[in-house]
C-alpha cells in the first residue's frame, strides 16, 4: 500500500497497529478502524453483537473511547429474508449503545454472501494513545480473554460443537474489551494489541517485532474456552490457521514439548478475542485482582524479554 504521508499522521500501519491515529489540534487525535466478516455464529443477533464487539475492540486496544460508528453490510437480498438483517443490525446497535457510542449511517450492496461490520471512530488525548510498539524487557503480559474462536467457530459450522460451547464462545465474542482497555490505562500498560485473525502469535510477534524485543509465553498459564483441546484434536481446524503458522514459522520456537493440537490452539485466529498487554511487572497482580472482580478471564501469560532470533519462545 502506498505510505500516507501527513505531520499529522500519528500511526499509521508500519507497526501493525490496531487503529490508524491522526492528530486534529495539539491535544487530541482521532482513532479509526474498520473490520467485517461473515457470519461466524448461526444467531443474526448475535452475529451482529460479535461483529461489533469485533470492530470495537481495535478502539480499545490503542486506549480509546469509541464515539461513532458506521455500518458495512453486504447483503444477498435475493435469498435471504430482510429480517436476518433486521436483526443484525439490532445487535451491532445493541453493543454500540453499550460501549457509549452511536451509529451514525453506514453503506450496504447487494452480494451473494452475507457480511457485516462496522468503521468505529474514535477521539483521544495524544499522551493517553496506545501503541503496540512500547513493550519493555521485564513487562507482564496479560491476556484478558480465552483463546479458542476459530477452533470451536468452525466445530459449529461442522455440526460438532456442544450447545454450552456455542453459548461460551458466543458470550464470549460479545464481551467488550471496554474494561480491559479502561485497567490498561490505569496501570499505566507499555503496549498492547487485541487478539484477532492472526492468532495470539501472531499478534504476540507483530508486538514483539514493532517493540525490539522477544516475547516469553507459558502454555499452561494462557486460558482457554472449555472443551477446546477436545475440538482440536477432532480436527476442527480453521483455513487462516494453517496459514499463520506458516507466515510465523520463522518467528516462533517451542521450548515446551506440544502436541499439535496444543500448538494448533496458539495459531487459531480469533474473533473478537481479548488484549494482549505489556505493562510493568509490578503492576500485573493488581491488574488482574482488578480484572477478575470485574468478571474478566484475565491472566499473565509470559514476560517480555531481551531480542533473540526468535520473536516468540513457547514454555
Amino acid at each position: 500500500m502506498p505510505k500516507g504521508i501527513s505531520p499529522n499522521l500519528l500511526v499509521g500501519f508500519e507497526t501493525s497497529d490496531d487503529a490508524g491515529v491522526f492528530k486534529i489540534d495539539d491535544h487530541r487525535a482521532l482513532v479509526q478502524t474498520v473490520d467485517f466478516f461473515p457470519p461466524i455464529v448461526d444467531d443474526p443477533f448475535a452475529f451482529g453483537q460479535i461483529a461489533a464487539a469485533n470492530a470495537l475492540s481495535d478502539i480499545y486496544a490503542m486506549g480509546g473511547k469509541p464515539l461513532t460508528a458506521l455500518n458495512i453490510v453486504a447483503f444477498p437480498s435475493d435469498t435471504m429474508p430482510e429480517e436476518i438483517l433486521g436483526k443484525i443490525l439490532e445487535g451491532g446497535a445493541e453493543k454500540i449503545k453499550e460501549a457509549g457510542a452511536v451509529i451514525i449511517g453506514g453503506h450496504s450492496i447487494k452480494d451473494k454472501e452475507l457480511k457485516y461490520g462496522l468503521a468505529v471512530t474514535s477521539i483521544i488525548e495524544i499522551d493517553k494513545i496506545m501503541k503496540n510498539s512500547g513493550a519493555k524487557v521485564g513487562d507482564s503480559l496479560i491476556l484478558t480473554k480465552p483463546l479458542g474462536t476459530g477452533i470451536i467457530t468452525t466445530a459449529i459450522k461442522r455440526g460438532l460443537a456442544k450447545k454450552e460451547d456455542i453459548d461460551s464462545v458466543t458470550a464470549m465474542m460479545s464481551q467488550l474489551n471496554n474494561v480491559a482497555s479502561e485497567l490498561m490505562e490505569k496501570y499505566d500498560a507499555h503496549a498492547a494489541t487485541d487478539i484477532t485473525g492472526y492468532g495470539l502469535l501472531g499478534h504476540a510477534y507483530e508486538i514483539a517485532a514493532a517493540s525490539g524485543i522477544s516475547l516469553e509465553l507459558e502454555y499452561d498459564k494462557i486460558p482457554l474456552l472449555p472443551n477446546l483441546l477436545d475440538y482440536s484434536l477432532a480436527g476442527c481446524i480453521p483455513g487462516g490457521l494453517n496459514s499463520n503458522r506458516e507466515y510465523l514459522q520463522d518467528w516462533v520456537r517451542f521450548n515446551a514439548k506440544l502436541s499439535k493440537a496444543q500448538m494448533d490452539i496458539l495459531f487459531d485466529p480469533q474473533t473478537s478475542g481479548g488484549l494482549l498487554i505489556s505493562l510493568p511487572k509490578p503492576a500485573a497482580m493488581s491488574y488482574l485482582d482488578e480484572a477478575k472482580k470485574k468478571g474478566l478471564s484475565a491472566a499473565v501469560i509470559g514476560l517480555a524479554a531481551s531480542q533473540e532470533k526468535y520473536f516468540i519462545s513457547i514454555r
